[in-house]
Order: C-alpha cells, then sequence, then structure tokens
C-alpha cells in the first residue's frame, strides 16, 4: 500500500468539496509548504487539546476510586472544569524572580511542551495517516523525548533557587535512571519487527508483541511512569518535601504549561504503548475501513492511560532509595535478561513457524525468565531476612 502523508490526506479533502489546491495558482513548492503546515496546525492542536479531556477523566475515575463525585458543576458531568482552570491560571499574577535569567526561565516550559508534542510527528494513528514514517521512528521517539530533560535543568537553574535547582537535578537523575530500562524494552519489539519504523512495527503485530514480549511490555510501563514522574514515583511532590520540586517558582500560565507537559507526556507514552505492544491501529475491517484504526488507536491509547490511573491512585509513592533499588537491581537486570533470551529463542524458531507459534514460544520464553526471576527474589529476601535477624540478635544481646 502506497504511503500517504496526512498533509496529502487533507489536500485530497480540499479535491473532494471541488477547491482543490491545484485550483488556487499556487506552485507545486508552495502547495507542499502549506500541506505541511495545516497537518502541523492540526497535529500540534490534537496534542495541546487532548490534555484536557485526560485531566477531565483522571478526576472523575479518580474521583470514583476515592468514593467521590469529581468535577460536576463546571459544564455537563464537569467538561468544562479544565477549561476553568485555564483561565484561572491566565487570569494569576505572572512573576519572574529577582536573579532569574528570563528568557532561559520562559523558554524552559515551552521546550517541554514541544519536546513531546515532537514524538506525535512519528506515531501512526492509521497506516497512512502519520506525520513522516521515518525508518527510526523508536529512535527518534527515545532522542526528541529525552530534550524534556533539557527543559527541567533549564527551569531549575533560570530560576535562581537552590531549592528548584536541587528538585531539577533529582528530576534528570530519575528520569536519565529509568531510560536505561525503558531503552532496552524498547529494543525487544524492535528485534521481532526487524526495524525501528513505527509503522513497520504495527503492521508486523498480526499477534500484538505484548503476547511475545509481556515483560517487555511491563518494563516498558514501569520505566514510562517513572520517567513521566507520576505516582507512585512522584518524589518531588511528597508531603515531606520543602517545595514542590523545580517549578516552584512558576506561577500562572507558565506552570500551567509545565502541568500541560507533564499529561501531555504521560498521555504520549500510553500512545506509545500502544503503537509497539498493543498493535496500534491494528483491529478488525481495517482495511475495509481505514479510519477505524484511528478508533482502535484511541481505545487502546485511553486503555493503558486508565491502567496508568489506576496505578496512580492505589499504588503508594515509594522512598527515594526503593525507587533507586527498583530500577538498577530489578528493572535494569531483568530488562537485560528479556532481550538477550528473546533474541536468542526469536533466532532459534525455524522460519516456517506460525505466527501464532513463534509467539507462542515466546511467551514461554518470557513466563520462564518469571518464574527464574521470582526464584532469585525469593531467595533474596531470605538472606536479606536472615541478615535482618543475626543484627536484631546481636542489638538485643547488647
Amino acid at each position: 500500500m502506497p504511503e500517504v502523508r496526512l498533509g496529502d490526506l487533507l489536500v485530497s479533502l480540499y479535491d473532494l468539496f471541488g477547491w482543490g489546491l491545484s485550483e488556487i495558482g499556487l506552485n507545486p513548492s508552495a502547495v507542499s509548504i502549506l500541506q505541511k503546515l495545516v497537518a502541523a496546525f492540526i497535529l500540534t492542536n490534537f496534542c495541546l487539546l487532548t490534555p484536557l479531556l485526560t485531566i477531565w477523566l483522571e478526576r472523575k475515575v479518580s474521583a470514583r476510586f476515592q468514593d467521590r463525585l469529581g468535577p460536576n458543576r463546571v459544564g455537563p458531568f464537569g467538561l468544562f472544569q479544565g477549561f476553568a482552570d485555564i483561565v484561572k491560571l491566565i487570569t494569576k499574577e505572572d512573576i519572574t524572580p529577582a536573579g532569574a535569567d528570563k528568557t532561559v526561565f520562559n523558554i524552559g516550559p515551552v521546550i517541554a511542551v514541544a519536546s513531546v508534542v515532537g514524538i506525535w510527528a512519528v506515531i501512526p494513528f492509521t497506516s497512512t495517516m502519520v506525520g513522516t514514517d521515518i525508518n527510526v521512528g523508536i529512535l527518534y521517539s527515545v532522542a526528541v523525548g529525552a530534550i524534556g530533560t533539557l527543559a527541567i535543568m533549564m527551569g531549575g537553574w533560570a530560576s535562581n533557587n537552590k531549592y528548584a535547582l536541587l528538585g531539577s537535578f533529582r528530576t534528570v537523575a530519575q528520569l536519565v535512571s529509568y531510560e536505561v530500562p525503558m531503552i532496552i524494552a524498547l529494543l525487544i519489539p524492535t528485534l521481532l519487527a526487524g526495524s525501528m519504523s513505527m509503522n513497520t512495527i504495527v503492521q508486523e503485530q498480526q499477534v500484538w508483541f505484548v503476547v511475545a514480549a509481556p515483560i517487555a511490555a511491563l518494563l516498558f510501563l514501569i520505566s514510562s511512569i517513572a520517567e513521566v514522574g507520576r505516582a507512585p514515583f512522584d518524589l518531588l511532590e511528597a508531603e515531606s518535601e520543602i517545595v514542590a520540586g523545580f517549578h516552584v517558582e512558576y506561577t500562572g500560565m507558565k506552570f500551567g504549561v509545565w502541568m500541560l507537559a507533564e499529561f501531555l507526556h504521560a498521555f504520549t507514552i500510553c500512545a506509545l504503548t500502544a503503537v509497539v505492544f498493543l498493535g496500534g491501529w491494528r483491529g478488525p475491517w481495517v482495511d475495509q475501513y481505514p479510519l477505524l484504526g484511528v478508533v482502535y488507536f484511541l481505545i487502546k491509547t485511553y486503555f493503558v492511560s486508565m491502567i496508568m490511573l489506576w496505578i496512580r491512585v492505589t499504588v503508594p509513592r515509594v522512598r527515594i532509595d526503593q525507587m533507586n533499588d527498583l530500577n538498577w537491581k530489578f528493572l535494569v537486570p531483568l530488562s537485560l535478561v528479556a532481550l538477550v533470551v528473546t533474541a536468542l529463542v526469536d533466532k532459534s524458531i525455524p522460519v516456517d513457524f506460525s505466527i501464532g507459534s513463534r509467539s507462542l514460544i515466546l511467551f514461554l520464553a518470557n513466563m520462564l525468565i518469571v518464574v527464574a526471576t521470582l526464584f532469585v527474589l525469593r531467595r533474596v529476601s531470605r538472606k536479606e531476612q536472615a541478615a535482618q535477624s543475626e543484627l536484631q540478635a546481636e542489638v538485643n544481646s547488647v
């Protein structure tokens, strides 16, 4: 099937209504530029408006978890609560701290949002509706998403506040640490698909990769939650902290832009999970009705978003030492083992095996890794309990 860009689809819609761009008298280069501008405008606005719905859903669902009603005053079912919050933030006083680097201070939240919006350029909504289907889409998403780390450092350093700077150090350390298992987990579906292209990865998922590589999917989700900084890894927002992280000096709409970047980043992680592990736009009757791919993609994305929300409202916040131990002593070794085992098993499966058989064999290999991991964790736990018992006995003897 020939690839069709999002801009090309828009031009086809223009032609459908009888006032195509070719009839305006523009030269081909101007038409191409206009296509890209219109496509970028639509995609950017989708990214900027999506958090409004996501925030409303999180408020309503988390309220049900906590036996509350959630927003129910502003508009039907509280749908306009997000717009009310925007108006409140816009009308708040915009304060810039004395001694702050104003240019860097103001551009930090903009870069944070831009780094997340840039990831959507390679996320396919359907087989033909994609910003740009580059052959290194996975690498691009990781690289562009890492620019947000620079924005956090800019915000903390430019605030001229030592607590904001320390908060940015801790946040960046958390992000960089959990990027290691996240990237290793992304290598597994890349290995199974034989390509870094997002569209190719989706097309290769006749059986979802979450079946063939459930450990990779779980590792990617956990490390992504930690990278976004949401509960239970939201240490900077803990009640015991002195200030609320690197954006403590931000007020008004600048603070709102930081929150926009956080919620949009979380939704983008859900979209990447849907694309890489849940088949993306694949589903019944997509070949006959391609626009169904958008529906399937959004359903899977919001499904992952609800799982992330479920974790947020049920799992208690971890300590900083527990977070580091979880990453370096568990997630990183497990991701390396899963990558090596998946590569060896995938290469040892005969070529004439069906997709279902290959997925089943890979799934069983993952289950063996789970059993081995539980066995190792049990032994480590027993050793730690024995060491604690000996220490307690020494203390009692003294």
